[in-house]
């Protein structure tokens, strides 16, 4: 099928509409805490990483907080999360990096992808959250919708993530990394989205071929 050219403006304002004061939905108080929360989320809920650190971010604001810790009494402290022994060693290897660089977190990908256990997407939501910068962070349900709605005709998320940057226009930019990681989450679900009422019904391959 021909990809056709998505309408922005009723795709964007939709999501706007849906979700006016679009936010990360992780608890974090300090741009430490907010970098600790998304390596955890990786492959986790947002609902089990905040569980967690809700008790670990009472004494854990800093990345010296986790240094003090013993690293098993860390460890032991994140074991509800996937891959908790992972990401114990990564996050740990991570203050220490940051202690010797006073603590500040980096303003550019190229500098975040360099701490352990920092990717790509990791990278973008930290950018996006802290500095405002108008990247997007791309998962799988990202790139779900996005092909979905027409924005993009990939096969990986890693080809979506590619393309994004270039095909949404720049006013949209600022905007469409929380409105879309809600969309997914609470209206465009992998299983059984919420087609019925979706002002987006005219532009989404998948109600066409499904509905």
């Amino acid at each position: 099928m021909k990809k056709k050219k998505p309408d922005y403006w009723l795709i964007f304002s939709y999501l706007e509409e849906l979700f006016p004061n679009a936010d990360t939905e992780l608890h974090f108080q300090t741009p430490f805490q907010l970098l600790v929360a998304v390596i955890l989320s990786a492959q986790t809920t947002d609902k089990q990483v905040n569980k967690v650190t809700d008790k670990l971010y009472k004494t854990i604001k800093q990345p010296e907080d986790i240094l003090k810790m013993w690293h098993k009494k860390f460890e032991e402290s994140i074991k509800s999360i996937w891959l908790y022994k992972w990401k114990a060693k990564h996050i740990y290897e991570t203050s220490k990096i940051l202690v010797e660089n006073w603590w500040k977190i980096p303003n550019t990908e190229k500098e975040l992808i360099k701490l352990p256990w920092v990717g790509e997407k990791t990278a973008k939501v930290v950018l996006y959250v802290l500095y405002k910068a108008p990247v997007i962070a791309v998962d799988t349900h990202v790139h779900r919708i996005c092909n979905r709605l027409w924005i993009v005709k990939t096969k990986t998320a890693l080809q979506t993530s590619k393309l994004l940057e270039t095909e949404i226009p720049n006013q949209y930019r600022t905007i469409a990394h929380h409105c879309m990681i809600l969309f997914w989450r609470y209206y465009c679900t992998a299983r059984n989205p919420k087609c019925e009422n979706c002002k987006l019904q005219n532009n989404c391959l998948y109600f066409k071929k499904n509905k």
